[in-house]
């Protein structure tokens, strides 16, 4: 269902069901998914395994705390595994699980919309901007 109308009737469907906010399946995945944290480690594991000092160097302004939490939550839904090895001290690897790589090809889609539209999100950002009264 990757037409507009097919999503418009999705959402009128779940309107109809009265479905509850608090359970609402798409909620529950995009709130976490669509985290900038969540997104950007999912893609740095892409290419391939990786251990916490890599992941937190690969993505320099996320802090040890919030890897290591953002990591906990995708471990928990099953999106990403955590190998350890048995090293003094233990080495602890995470690897994308079968889900995770399922979500690289919608990810994808959605990068290059990001990248091809960025210029003109920014330009609309500009215009309204200048266009909001000053309060």
């Amino acid at each position: 269902m990757s037409d507009a109308n097919g999503l418009a009737s999705k959402f009128d469907s779940w309107q109809r069901m009265r479905l509850d906010p608090a359970h609402c399946p798409v909620r529950d995945v995009l709130d976490h998914l669509g985290d900038k944290w969540t997104t950007l480690i999912v893609i740095a594991l892409a290419g391939g395994p990786r251990r916490f000092g890599e992941l937190n160097r690969s993505i320099p302004d996320i802090s040890k705390r919030m890897l290591t939490q953002c990591l906990r939550a995708l471990e928990r839904d099953g999106l990403i595994t955590r190998h350890v090895f048995p090293t003094s001290p233990p080495s602890v690897e995470y690897r994308l699980a079968d889900l995770g790589r399922s979500l690289l090809g919608p990810l994808e889609i959605l990068i290059e919309w990001a990248e091809a539209n960025h210029q003109t999100v920014l330009d609309a950002r500009l215009r309204f901007d200048g266009a909001a009264p000053s309060t």
